[in-house]
């Protein structure tokens, strides 16, 4: 019998559950480089309806769908604004520079993880050949598990319109945004210009994401996804989990940050940790350096899977339940007590 595990590494371990396996299976598929798979077309009408735009084109990765939305708003030689904690900017391999020639000009995130909107426009360069040309402002929804508010959003959003930017929010998690805040998809991506959703993280899908877009935005993204290497052929099996997704994974999602607040609460009990009060359904764990090896064997001792740290990073997930985090913070308990 397969072990169960509890991963809290992050969201992206979830397994597709029985239902989406059926979806999958029952999939009508064509080629969708030649835009004849059926599933696909589906999946990315769908996904431009929910969230308001025109178009959408699916992908097989949020590093994918961010990039191309990068390359298709900037040339060579033009800048986008970012924060210092940004995914486009710090964890995905730089691509925008490396495949695009642009620059990132990157910003101190605030606190709540916002770009103040002052050092936003600090950074936008003058129309002068000696600088980088400011096209884009690039944002995300969640960071860090913080779900940016809905005011600055419009703020910043409406700034860069005024300055003649464009913007694009790195959506991962924006589902997550959407639940915590009480509102729509559509609302929660309003004022921007294009939007990568993944649907392989707290949705549940093996693989794959959504930019949404206008159709010219979209029609330039083809290319350069074919250029990227993601033109999939048969990918309505892949699509139609995206599909279940978005229609039966992002109400659940509050129950996914019950639970993240139960765990937070449990081992905020215990002497020695120090944590912090999550938004969504990420926390962080601030694990005394002595006590770091001892826990590390423990958890793993205990079927729990975590990426140890200094400030330890615990996702919750459709795949892990209230009676799971229990047993994790027990672990903890037991362990924390002894160093």
């Amino acid at each position: 019998m397969t072990q169960h595990w509890i991963d809290l590494r992050s969201d992206t371990v979830t397994r597709p559950s029985p239902a989406m396996l059926d979806a999958m299976r029952a999939a009508d598929v064509g080629d969708d480089v030649y835009g004849d798979d059926p599933t696909v077309n589906l999946l990315q009408d769908t996904a431009a309806e929910l969230f308001g735009f025109e178009a959408a084109l699916f992908a097989p990765s949020g590093t994918q769908t961010n990039l191309i939305a990068l390359l298709a708003h900037c040339g060579r030689g033009d800048e986008y604004l970012v924060g210092q904690e940004a995914h486009t900017y710090r964890y995905e391999g730089g691509g925008a520079a490396v495949l695009g020639s642009i620059q990132p000009q990157a910003i101190a995130n605030q606190e709540d993880g916002s770009l103040a909107v002052a050092d936003i426009a600090a950074q936008i360069k003058p129309d002068d050949f000696h600088f980088a040309r400011t096209k884009l402002l690039a944002l995300e929804n969640t960071i860090g598990g913080r779900v940016l508010p809905a005011s600055y959003v419009a703020e910043a959003t409406a700034y860069a319109r005024q300055r003649g930017l464009a913007t694009h929010l790195d959506g991962a998690r924006i589902c997550n945004a959407a639940v915590r805040q009480g509102v729509s998809l559509r609302e929660a991506v309003a004022g921007f210009d294009s939007v990568s959703v993944c649907l392989s993280k707290g949705l549940g899908a093996p693989v794959g994401s959504v930019l949404c877009g206008s159709r010219a935005l979209i029609e330039q993204g083809k290319r350069w996804r074919k250029m990227l290497g993601g033109g999939m052929r048969q990918a309505g099996g892949l699509a139609a989990a995206g599909l279940y997704a978005l229609r039966h994974n992002v109400a659940r999602l509050e129950e996914d940050h019950a639970n993240a607040a139960f765990l937070a609460a449990e081992l905020a009990k215990i002497p020695g940790l120090q944590v912090s009060v999550p938004q969504t359904n990420i926390l962080y764990v601030d694990v005394p350096r002595a006590a770091m090896a001892a826990l590390s064997a423990a958890l793993l001792a205990g079927g729990v899977r975590v990426s140890m740290a200094p400030r330890l990073r615990l996702v919750t997930h459709l795949d892990v339940s209230r009676a799971d985090l229990e047993r994790t913070a027990a672990v903890f308990a037991a362990t924390i007590s002894k160093s």
